[in-house]
């Protein structure tokens, strides 16, 4: 039987380190480049003192550093410390150096299968994944290191989950709602959305719990007109509420752009016809199927069945795509929010 493969995340890892285990090796690598550099510095900041660091740290850049010169470093032992940490940033210019060899970082492939116990070695590698195969396989096959592949957080379900993962990491805990009104405001930008939700942590003191009123007061995100009361509207089929929240929308367009309403009515309902068609009703197999996390969000999906058809989801999905096309420019000069007063109200009588 092969072996399990080791879910490793930003979280996962981070959470080893604040325990104070550390692996030989950490690849960082990917389109994302927040999580690497919270790991990278959180690695630096907890595998050495202060005091340490002077004798014990080697950060070298890929625009100017020899890939020979940094492996040698790795083999050196610590000086009256535990361990030695080192550090190469931006690797992905390694290979861009003037005189630079392309293959220069499948060197690490050797000191990947024995690396010294006392080093900790972090190679962060922005834009994509290291083009080193041959260090990268042997680095897996060894298990003397680890690999974490950052990708860019997609809009949707991923980001309203990594707001979640890192509200619990934080110690809060916050709803459905306040999730998806940061998500649409803030987006996938990282550094800001972690940057507020560090902010609300403070807000909220002892209570521990980040609600839609704290996030409107000190965020600026309105509680009652957003996408998340849009899409409850719009399972209720209450055509007044509808038509308030796309008014306020297009009054604020700024924190309330097209695009992101589009794409939170296009995971919906193409959830919702996935919810209607299930063969397996049972509800562990439902909310597979619409990706819920808890029993409790199956309600809107089992109120919006009883409004929507499997025929009225097809054509809904349909009716967004066409609006998203002419939003683009493609096919249409009308304004964006006559485009999606126009799509509510093809939704509504769906």
């Amino acid at each position: 039987m092969a072996a399990k493969r080791e879910n490793v995340t930003y979280f996962s890892l981070r959470a080893e380190v604040l325990k104070g285990e550390f692996r030989p090796i950490y690849v960082l690598q990917g389109e994302e480049p927040y999580y690497i550099d919270q790991l990278s510095d959180l690695i630096v900041e907890k595998a050495l003192d202060d005091s340490e660091r002077d004798f014990n740290l080697n950060i070298y850049y890929g625009n100017e550093a020899d890939v020979r010169e940094v492996i040698a470093t790795c083999l050196q032992y610590p000086a009256f410390a535990q361990r030695r940490v080192v550090v190469l940033r931006e690797a992905q210019l390694v290979p861009k150096q003037l005189g630079s060899h392309k293959k220069d970082l499948e060197l690490f492939k050797n000191y990947a299968e024995k690396p010294l116990g006392t080093t900790v070695l972090v190679i962060c590698h922005k834009g994509g994944a290291m083009a080193a195969k041959p260090f990268i396989d042997q680095l897996k096959a060894s298990k003397s290191g680890v690999v974490l592949d950052s990708a860019k957080v997609r809009k949707g379900r991923d980001l309203q989950a990594v707001i979640n993962n890192y509200a619990t990491m934080v110690g809060c805990n916050i709803d459905a709602k306040s999730t998806s009104m940061l998500a649409d405001s803030i987006g996938n930008d990282l550094s800001r959305l972690f940057g507020e939700l560090d902010k609300l942590r403070i807000i909220v003191g002892d209570t521990m719990k980040i609600t839609p009123d704290i996030i409107e007061k000190n965020i600026g995100i309105s509680k009652d007109f957003n996408n998340f009361e849009l899409i409850d509207a719009l399972v209720a089929k209450n055509p007044l509420k509808v038509y308030r929240i796309i008014e306020y929308f297009e009054k604020n367009p700024k924190n309330n752009p097209v695009n992101v309403t589009i794409s939170q009515l296009f995971s919906f309902y193409s959830s919702l016809l996935l919810y209607v068609t299930a063969k397996n009703r049972d509800q562990r197999s439902l909310m597979d199927a619409v990706g819920a996390r808890e029993t409790w969000q199956m309600r809107k999906y089992e109120d919006a069945s009883r409004n929507y058809s499997k025929r009225a989801c097809v054509n809904i999905i349909t009716f967004i795509r066409e609006c998203d096309t002419k939003t683009k420019g493609i096919g249409s000069r009308q304004e964006q929010y006559a485009l999606l007063s126009e799509l509510i109200y093809k939704i509504l009588h769906a």
